[in-house]
């Protein structure tokens, strides 16, 4: 098909205004453009704009896929609600991921430029945005666990060496944001399953009203009566910047061993060569198992439609054979065949096996002139 390419983006802490749907609309005059989403596909030409300044201008979160294998996607984050120093660490290998700043925010930038080819298939790019969607609350309230993944890509490409460590102790159990991260970027599930081994136990202690109403007595009383005043006024990022002042003071310490354990990227490649083996043995155990099922049910299918030739009397089937060979067409004689089969089976059964070969030289000569059927014969003789 022809090359495809899907665009889409969402405001979230502010909708769009009149002005700036104009705008947009500049950029596209067939975009599916709301109060708070521009999406639009391409085949033939491309978006006439770039995504990065999109996003500094107006959006919070972009989704980027290219029938070629490319995929991309952004989020915007308010520097004042983030720690960016800490992104730092999974910024190693080829720059999958990038970061930068657009005035008092900060871009992540995730983007693999072509798939490996086994990894292609038909996909239109809508919904993907929406299951991914939390990833910006996620790391708005400090779970970096999508960077994680991102940099998993670098592990999977081997573009980090192999004497590096995770940048956090694990994954532990994903969400199913992050599950439809992994699957949008196809990162390999045998890796997902060694790096979702260890981790997933928060550095944050569970926060309890007693430890909530502990950390706000610790916070000045005019910075509380300015999160109140905005959130009358509808400003949907006081939620997550009570959380993320919340958390930043129930942080351990930079002092803290809350790094140790952590594994190489030797380790983790090794780990996912162990789980790639057993599932693919586990894969063959459940094969082996549908095989011989399939073996025990055609065994008794056979078993049953031999004990209804019995039953019926070796005469009769034999005329019933006789009368396939009179139709004269190949799916007569193939079931005539078959039927001479069946009756070789209960012939070794009984001992009988002479006769039945006296009286299956008596039918190849009686019907010697039928080229088809002799056909048959051999064939079902052989097997």
């Amino acid at each position: 098909m022809s090359e495809y390419q899907y665009y889409e983006f969402q405001a979230v802490d502010r909708a769009l205004s009149k002005e700036d749907k104009a705008q947009l609309r500049g950029i596209s005059s067939r975009a599916q453009i709301t109060a708070t989403s521009f999406s639009n596909h391409y085949e033939w030409g491309d978006l006439k704009a770039n995504p990065a300044d999109m996003m500094k201008r107006w959006f919070d979160l972009h989704l980027y896929l290219g029938n070629w294998g490319s995929r991309r996607f952004m989020i915007k984050l308010p520097k004042k609600f983030i720690d960016s120093n800490r992104f730092e660490a999974f910024l190693p290998g080829m720059g999958w991921i990038t970061i930068f700043d657009s005035g008092d925010n900060t871009v992540i930038d995730v983007g693999v430029d072509e798939l490996p080819e086994d990894s292609y298939e038909w996909d239109d790019g809508s919904g993907w945005l929406a299951s991914m969607a939390s990833l910006r609350a996620d790391l708005l309230s400090g779970d970096l666990r999508v960077l994680y993944l991102a940099w998993l890509i670098d592990v999977q490409w081997g573009t980090v060496f192999g004497d590096e460590v995770e940048p956090l102790p694990g994954i532990g159990k994903m969400n199913g944001d992050l599950e439809a991260f992994a699957g949008f970027f196809r990162i390999d599930p045998d890796l997902l399953q060694a790096a979702s081994e260890s981790g997933a136990v928060s550095e944050i202690p569970e926060l309890s009203p007693e430890t909530f109403r502990a950390v706000l007595d610790t916070i000045p009383d005019e910075e509380k009566t300015s999160w109140l005043y905005r959130l009358v006024q509808g400003d949907p990022r006081v939620a997550a910047e009570v959380k993320s002042r919340t958390e930043k003071a129930l942080s351990p310490s930079e002092d803290s061993d809350a790094r140790t354990g952590l594994r190489t990227v030797s380790e983790l490649r090794s780990r996912a060569s162990e789980v790639r083996k057993a599932r693919k043995e586990a894969e063959a155990r459940k094969r082996e198992e549908r095989r011989l099922e399939s073996e025990r049910r055609e065994e008794k299918k056979r078993r049953e439609h031999l004990g209804y030739l019995r039953l019926r009397g070796r005469e009769k089937v034999w005329g019933d054979i006789e009368k396939e060979i009179s139709r004269r067409d190949v799916s007569a004689y193939e079931r005539a065949a078959a039927l001479i089969s069946d009756m070789r089976v209960i012939a070794e059964e009984d001992g009988a096996l002479d006769a039945h070969s006296s009286r299956l030289d008596s039918l190849r000569e009686k019907h010697k002139r039928k080229a088809r059927f002799i056909e048959q014969l051999d064939r079902v003789c052989r097997d």
